[in-house]
């Protein structure tokens, strides 16, 4: 006799396909903007915002208010992933909106666009590593941590370190870089597309193990229950 599944929750499965579409969307974007230019005109821009003042600038655009309307739909257990959600929504329209300065013949109101598209970048990845190395690393009260929880921790530290090293990198190298008297990190790649690409491929492989992609507990685990007499017991996961 064939049985239907088991009910689940259908707000349950909205956040996971919202925290899936962030890390698609985020993994997809620098290859999306880059590959189709690049086989077309055989170069790569100099970072995935420069994107802007070519062809992709559509995709670019609408791709970064994707990102900013799923982070401003998903909400975590309290206010700190409220705020930090709706800030980053908002970074990643400053992002989208006030593009960054154009390589050549930029007038001085593009520099200060181009400035301010800068510093709302910055604090979209100050707060996406936030995300990964405090509030995914989080565990609701009264649920063990699970082996696999142990390790999705695991990944979002690294995800976290990548995108904070990124950040304190691609200035640095690049100031390097052009005191050298050179443009690229290699193989006509500058240091803004390699750098802004590995905090994006952080950014995308955090949510999408946040939306239970990857790492996924098998089974629904016991949490425990501390009586008044100091007494701990395992709740069941399974109630009838």
């Amino acid at each position: 006799m064939l049985k239907a599944p088991a009910p689940k929750d259908p707000v349950v499965f909205s956040y996971l396909a919202l925290r899936k579409a962030v890390g698609t969307v985020a993994l997809a974007l620098p290859f999306a903007v880059a590959i189709p230019w690049g086989l077309r005109y055989h170069a790569i821009q100099t970072s995935i915002s420069a994107y802007y003042y070519t062809g992709m600038r559509n995709l670019f655009v609408g791709s970064l208010c994707a990102i900013a309307m799923f982070m401003l739909c998903t909400r975590g257990y309290d206010r700190k992933d409220e705020v930090a959600g709706i800030f980053s929504a908002v970074c990643g329209i400053g992002v989208a909106f006030c593009p960054t300065s154009p390589e050549c013949c930029a007038t001085n109101r593009q520099l200060v666009i181009g400035t301010i598209h800068y510093i709302f970048a910055a604090l979209l990845f100050l707060t996406l590593a936030y995300f990964c190395l405090v509030l995914f690393r989080m565990s609701a009260v009264g649920h063990a941590v699970t082996r696999k929880k142990k390790q999705r921790n695991v990944v979002y530290t690294v995800c976290g370190i990548v995108i904070l090293l990124s950040l304190a990198l691609l200035p640095s190298l690049t100031f390097l870089i052009h005191k050298l008297g050179k443009q690229y990190l290699f193989a006509g790649i500058a240091p803004g597309i390699f750098f802004e690409t590995t905090s994006l491929l952080a950014f995308g492989v955090a949510w999408l193990i946040k939306g239970e992609t990857f790492l996924k507990d098998e089974e629904p685990q016991p949490a425990f229950t501390r009586t008044t007499d100091g007494h701990v017991f395992a709740d069941d996961p399974h109630p009838s």
